[in-house]
């Protein structure tokens, strides 16, 4: 597959390579310059498309257990900076 560049430096990416990607009209690409000179194009992800990807183990955590967990690691955090 080819595509021309106009003059502003545009061209259209191939109904195949979008279909491939999975591109709509308005989303994103990034491109990489690989060590060999090659470049390759990826699509860029919305953060909403990574809901989900991380999963707890332990189930979820209550705001008290959150605080104590913070106020621990402040309290460690401190007792380092009067050490020093």
């Amino acid at each position: 597959m080819e595509s021309a560049i106009t003059t502003k430096g545009q061209t259209t990416i191939p109904k195949t390579i979008r279909d491939h990607l999975h591109l709509k009209p308005g989303d994103r690409v990034k491109f990489f310059i690989n060590p060999d000179g090659s470049v390759a194009i990826l699509p860029m992800l919305p953060v909403t498309a990574l809901k989900g990807i991380l999963t707890s183990r332990r189930g979820p955590v209550s705001l008290e257990n959150m605080e104590a967990g913070i106020a621990k690691g402040a309290t460690a955090r401190y007792r380092r900076f009067l050490a020093q």
